[in-house]
């Protein structure tokens, strides 16, 4: 039986792209790891690019330990000879490891014939692992005597900065198979998700297909241009890259052969013939230097200009309604939890919200109205709702706006800003910085909005605690670096002196303030983060003061609050490097309060609200006031403040409230009185 605790070589098949990137990362764990391909070259290239990979993060001081010490636990093996036979260094490769993780070509019969070999020469309850992107784990794993032992591990390019590992069960992989690959996707520093059955796809793949061929079909058929589609995903779904964007970044050839694998495998798609001209044309996007937008040469990557005034022409709902249908047939099929299928797009895709947290938005019946829209318009049967949506619908569960759809919801209020979203979930509310193809860059109208919001919910009587966060995968990634574009130094001043102005305000807020930190936390946004009272991040967030390497200091609080929290030292290393540190570093220093899986940040900051929202109003707004002045006075000042301030609480009916329940050992309500 496969045990985790007898994991201590792995053996990584493929020196590629996909290959040297789990190599390192396996490396970094502190796994013996050996790296085999069918030549010096092809090895001595990854090896290269693992040191290259090691540097930069140690620059960066997210690597603990030299690069040479993880470099010395890589060792290399040619695992084919001249006539592409297995190598004799190779077969004791695989008799000293524990786990194999094959990334070769996607063939077949390349895999079979790899992992026959490996089954003959392997350790007893060794886990055969395949970072294959399209291909069964069940006919791979059939070339072995032990299938309940192959299991897929599907990482993402690249494997070291992408936090996503599909796990992958085939039909006779066994639970404890599944269980430990999923620990040492962990132990590799990612968030894995479990796919329990082996559909053709898996989860990233079948939804961004589904989403791809959509936006193609409604472009081929000429309903919709490809800047307006574009458009629409980029500005109105807040995408990281539209669909044609996306397609040509990637490379389109990736997408045909990983659809056309798919299709074959019985996925039920009709494949749009835009994406076939274009491959057989060889405009292959970027790497060829056309492909639904040209680029200066082949492999020289120029964002493309996509008019934000067209994104009004599509209906988002219309794009995204089929990779909703899909993944509720993921759900419906008991291939996927809802959750994973979530942070599937949201990890693997850097979609700003999960699937079925888009459809619980839009409205599921929304979602089935786009679906007949589409079968109308496209005459394909691939659009049907599901049972499950078409259950849904009969239900009443349509989402927010109902309380329950995916997920089950309070009543929720939101009001949009042009860089803000304030979302009121009494007693709480949310402040959503709302700039996410920008990484939520703090701009003068961001700025702005964030003091009028503060002003509003302070005076919000149903309103106890805020939570400001930021939308898509940055918390925010510092000041917007466009506003500065030819200002003059007493303008930079003054823009410096408004954002002091808004840290001010929420140091000194009447109500408490939690800031959840998603991704970047970077220059201004660091010191917004600085400003409110706790601080809870995410484990993949990243902060920093960056400013330095721009030329110039952090202007909005950073060199008064960092030192006051992390100390001078920390904080001259910090803001003098322009170093980055991870959450379990800054939490390490005190920076932030709590760390949580990403997947939790949003419910943890939640919880914390909702408890802290219990506790009487006037002593938290006394205690607040107590801590930061009393910090920034002298004790003498301070413990005078904290004495009238207790004096002062004993007159208030939140206090006999508090006194009376404690004697009658029942819960107290605290009315703010």
């Amino acid at each position: 039986m496969p045990s985790i605790d007898k994991i201590k070589t792995i053996l990584v098949i493929g020196a590629g792209t996909m290959g040297h990137g789990i190599t390192e990362l396996a490396a970094i764990a502190g796994y013996k790891v050996y790296i085999a391909d069918i030549n010096n070259e092809i090895i001595k290239s990854g090896l290269e690019k693992i040191k290259w990979s090691l540097s930069k993060l140690h620059e960066k001081g997210s690597l603990k330990e030299s690069v040479d010490s993880v470099m010395s636990r890589i060792i290399p093996v040619v695992n084919t000879d001249s006539q592409g036979n297995f190598t004799k260094d190779f077969e004791n490769a695989i008799k000293d490891s524990d786990m194999f993780i094959e990334a070769i070509p996607e063939r077949l019969d390349l895999k079979q014939n790899l992992f026959k070999f490996i089954d003959k020469n392997r350790k007893a309850d060794t886990i055969m692992a395949t970072n294959t992107s399209s291909l069964p784990i069940t006919e791979i794993a059939a070339a072995t005597s032990a299938p309940e032992l192959v299991v897929g591990m599907h990482f993402f390019n690249p494997p070291p900065l992408m936090p996503l590992v599909e796990i992958i069960k085939g039909e006779k992989t066994s639970d404890e198979t599944v269980s430990v690959t999923y620990q040492i996707a962990k132990n590799f520093g990612k968030q894995p998700v479990i796919v329990k059955k082996d559909v053709p796809g898996f989860i990233a793949n079948r939804v961004l297909a589904r989403f791809l061929n959509t936006a193609c079909w409604l472009a081929y058929k000429g309903f919709y241009s490809t800047l307006e589609i574009d458009s629409a995903v980029r500005y109105g779904l807040n995408f990281p890259m539209g669909a044609f964007e996306l397609a040509d970044y990637s490379g389109i050839d990736v997408f045909y052969f990983v659809n056309k694998a798919m299709i074959e495998r019985g996925f039920k798609m009709k494949h749009c013939p835009l994406f076939e001209q274009k491959f057989n044309a060889k405009e292959l996007g970027m790497k060829t230097g056309k492909g639904f937008y040209e680029y200066p040469k082949p492999g020289a990557y120029v964002r493309p200009q996509i008019p934000k005034e067209l994104a009004n022409k599509v209906d988002p709902v219309l794009l995204l309604a089929p990779a909703v249908n899909e993944g509720a047939w993921l759900l419906e099929n008991d291939v996927a939890t809802k959750e994973d299928i979530d942070k599937a797009v949201m990890l693997g895709l850097g979609w700003p919200k999960g699937l079925f947290e888009f459809a619980d938005d839009f409205g599921i019946d929304k979602i089935n109205t786009a679906l007949k829209q589409l079968k109308d318009l496209l005459g394909d049967q691939d659009f049907e709702p599901t049972k499950m949506l078409k259950d849904m619908e009969s239900k009443n569960e349509l989402g927010r706006k109902t309380g329950k759809g995916f997920y089950e919801y309070k009543k929720i209020e939101e009001v949009s800003k042009k860089t803000i979203l304030i979302k009121y979930e009494k007693p709480i509310a949310w402040i959503v910085l709302n700039r996410p193809n920008r990484l939520n860059a703090i701009s003068p109208d961001m700025i702005k909005e964030l003091g009028e919001a503060l002003d509003e919910l302070e005076l919000n009587d149903d309103i106890r605690v805020l939570i400001i966060t930021g939308a898509g995968r940055a918390f925010s990634a510092g000041a917007d670096v466009t506003a500065f574009a030819g200002i003059t130094p007493m303008q930079a001043a003054i823009f410096s002196k408004k954002f002091q102005e808004l840290t001010l305000k929420m140091e000194f807020y009447a109500k408490p303030i939690i800031i959840a930190i998603n991704g970047y936390a970077l220059g201004g946004g660091l010191e917004l983060s600085m400003s409110g009272d706790i601080r809870i991040a995410s484990e993949n967030a990243l902060l920093g003061q960056p400013e330095i390497n721009l030329g110039f200091i952090p202007g909005a609080g950073g060199t008064q609050r960092l030192p006051r929290l992390v100390g001078r030292g920390q904080s001259k290393l910090l803001i003098f490097t322009g170093d980055n540190i991870s959450a379990k570093d800054a939490y390490a220093l005190k920076l932030i309060d709590k760390v949580v899986p990403p997947e939790r940040l949003e419910q943890e900051a939640r919880d914390l609200a909702l408890k802290i929202s219990e506790k009487p109003p006037l002593a938290l707004m006394a205690a607040k006031l107590a801590i930061e002045q009393g910090l920034e006075s002298n004790i003498w000042a301070g413990l005078n403040l904290e004495a009238n301030l207790f004096g002062l609480l004993f007159s208030t009916e939140d206090v006999a409230e508090g006194v009376t329940a404690f004697l009658e050992k029942k819960k107290p309500s605290f009315k703010g009185k």
